[in-house]
């Protein structure tokens, strides 16, 4: 089913009354029309994010679309003309963030593509030995510094291989390094204006406010590193939290995740509890399985066929090969991954002739031409919705699904797994040739955790002209007075043109997911503060707090922004606050630009809940749960709250 789908729950209508009847109430005490429809356009917003009724993205281009009908409707509505400007309307997508948000994306596949990761993969092991504590702040504040310039989801990605292969020759579990990690590439988007998209928008949402503030009350964006000092002290805050107390609010983790053991099959065993083996059978004359397709029988006996070879003709495996219809021939040998007694139960049920030992596949299913390995699916992927099945995923991608890892459960062959609709985080344990699988490195589609296979490092002979590059793109946003935008597409741009990037994945870098996020959300700020409505909710907030201590108004503004980016995106949870916390400031006598701060940054407060696209990206390779998620991440929400209000209130 596709996420983009409207069906309701039970639980999404009874949401939808709730919040209509909320949107109802509120256009009772709004002091203008106008007013009301951006609070009931706001109402909508919030509810499509918080119950995912469609795609985030999908939620925020119908919100835009919204806004312009309401040019065409406005004499139906009471209104004089719409909420927002057609004419500028589609500013989002040619904003200063956005082209920001793409280039750093594309800077980011260029440093990835030269194979640079798996260097700093082999430093990290060199330095930090296989000691957890040791291992732990070198892994993370490596992430940290990384996500400091390039998406946080990104840096992850990046990482998550890295950590599979620390892990993997350490004998550490994943369990003790990936949330570590996560956490740590969260809070490395902190460390400077172009570390995560709500920073990135942020001086673009100021901007926006100041056409409607007074002369006194402009205020000046911020620059690259002003948010540096508050960034540096939360990563460090991060790593000596998991370094004291990794001990108690990391999970154990069971197996190790690491092994040493002697081949895959080994290593997919301890991790997943797999009893697999490689086998090769010859379908006699007169079986009853001639005829049959291979998805009536895989099931049943709890197999699955990764290779085929008819009499006279090549062996078939990887993809656009085998599928599920195809039909079984007399004389035909097939290759099977399978326990040990479900394959004996599937040959002495049709009379097939097992060999002792690979024969036909001895080259095509060596360990250095395929094996078992690991995929996650990350968020944004397009077949987050869709199942195995839906996509025929052995014949499109030559993987032949063998487990699937979600939730601290596996489920097999047998269960109905291939019938299951993936989930961002789902692990994915396959059967594949290596080649196929170094194809799928470039996919968005998934995260190849399995590193250690037989393959060429993608381009490392370019990490020069990459390294150029990105410094080039660095120094001319420290030292110029160039926009972002064109600072960072420099280097985007020489990276295509020096062939460390073909076009084609420079392209596929992009999440275009996200660029359509911000885009079409941009609109809904400059409605929500040109239509006074920022203004009217922060009258009515002051009423509240206003007695207070500014300090206390600002953390009341942080511990919103937190709880707003739990339930919805934090690009749409800053834009909805921004021109909020703006006129709250302006009430109280504070900086309206530091308050625009506190928002952008209390954003990336996201560690309670698995809702942060970093958290969904590790929950599968780490094996985590919701309540994993809990107990470390509780804590770490204080420990941010804490220490960013207390570095903001320092420094500015």
């Amino acid at each position: 089913m596709s996420e983009n789908k409207i069906t309701l729950t039970p639980k999404q209508i009874i949401a939808a009354g709730v919040f209509t009847a909320m949107a109802l109430a509120l256009s009772t005490v709004t002091p203008s029309i106008e007013i009301a429809w951006v609070s009931a356009l706001l109402m909508l917003t919030i509810y499509l994010f918080a119950f995912e009724v469609v795609g985030v993205d999908v939620a925020a281009i119908s919100v835009m679309v919204l806004l312009g009908l309401t040019s065409l409707f406005a004499p139906y509505m009471g209104l004089e003309q719409g909420l927002v400007d057609t004419q500028h309307l589609f500013d989002g997508f040619a904003s200063n963030a956005v082209m920001s948000i793409i280039a750093v994306m594309i800077i980011g596949a260029g440093l990835d593509k030269t194979g640079i990761m798996s260097k700093v993969a082999a430093f990290i092991l060199k330095v930090g030995g296989t000691t957890e504590g040791r291992i732990i702040p070198i892994i993370s504040s490596t992430v940290g510094f990384i996500s400091s310039f390039m998406q946080n989801v990104g840096a992850a990605a990046l990482f998550l291989p890295v950590v599979s292969r620390i892990s993997a020759r350490s004998g550490l579990p994943m369990s003790r390094l990936l949330m570590p990690m996560g956490f740590c590439a969260i809070l490395g988007g902190t460390v400077t204006m172009v570390g995560s998209s709500p920073l990135i928008l942020l001086n673009d949402l100021m901007l926006t406010s100041n056409k409607a503030l007074p002369p006194e009350h402009q205020m000046e964006t911020w620059s690259l590193f002003s948010v540096t000092p508050i960034g540096v002290a939360l990563v460090i805050t991060g790593i000596l939290y998991f370094i004291v107390a990794g001990r108690f609010v990391l999970p154990a983790g069971g197996k190790e995740n690491g092994t040493k053991a002697a081949n895959t099959m080994d290593y997919f065993k301890d991790i997943y509890g797999i009893n697999y083996d490689l086998f090769e059978v010859v379908v006699p004359e007169g079986s009853d399985l001639v005829g049959k397709k291979l998805d009536e029988v895989e099931s049943a006996y709890r197999i699955r066929i990764i290779a085929n070879k008819r009499s006279g003709q090549e062996t078939r495996i990887g993809p656009n090969t085998l599928a599920r219809d195809t039909h079984i021939e007399a004389g035909m040998v097939l290759g099977i991954v399978a326990a040990p007694k479900n394959i004996d139960n599937f040959v002495e049920k049709y009379g097939l002739k097992k060999r002792r030992e690979l024969r036909t596949f001895t080259e095509s299913l060596s360990s250095s031409k395929a094996g078992i390995a690991e995929l996650v699916i990350p968020p944004g992927s397009q077949l987050i919705g869709k199942s195995a099945r839906d996509i025929w995923m052995r014949k499109t991608y030559g993987l032949a699904l063998v487990a699937l890892h979600r939730n601290g459960e596996t489920i097999r062959e047998g269960d109905n797994v291939r019938e299951m609709p993936f989930m961002a985080g789902d692990t994915l344990v396959v059967h594949t040739a290596w080649d196929a699988l170094a194809r799928l490195e470039g996919d968005r589609n998934f995260v190849v955790v399995t590193t250690e296979y037989p393959h060429e490092d993608v381009r490392p002979h370019k990490v020069g002209w990459a390294g150029v590059f990105f410094a080039i793109a660095l120094t001319l946003v420290l030292f110029t007075d160039l926009r972002l935008s064109v600072a960072l597409l420099t280097g985007a741009v020489g990276m295509i043109l020096s062939g460390v990037l073909k076009i084609e994945e420079a392209y596929e870098a992009v999440s275009w997911k996200t660029v359509f996020l911000l885009a079409s959300l941009i609109p809904l700020g400059l409605a929500v503060e040109t239509s006074g409505t920022a203004k009217w909710i922060a009258e009515q907030t002051l009423s509240v707090v206003g007695h207070m201590p500014v300090w206390v108004i600002q953390s009341a503004v942080a511990v919103l922004a937190t709880f707003f980016t739990l339930v919805m995106s934090n690009v749409g949870a800053t834009v909805l606050l921004v021109p909020l916390a703006v006129n709250i400031a302006i009430g109280v006598g504070a900086s309206p630009a530091l308050f625009a701060l506190t928002v952008a940054i209390a954003t990336s407060n996201s560690f309670l809940i698995p809702t942060h696209q970093v958290n969904a990206l590790i929950m599968g390779p780490g094996g985590y749960r919701v309540p994993d998620f809990m107990k470390a991440g509780g804590i770490m929400t204080i420990l941010f709250l804490v220490v960013s209000m207390g570095m903001m209130n320092l420094i500015f």
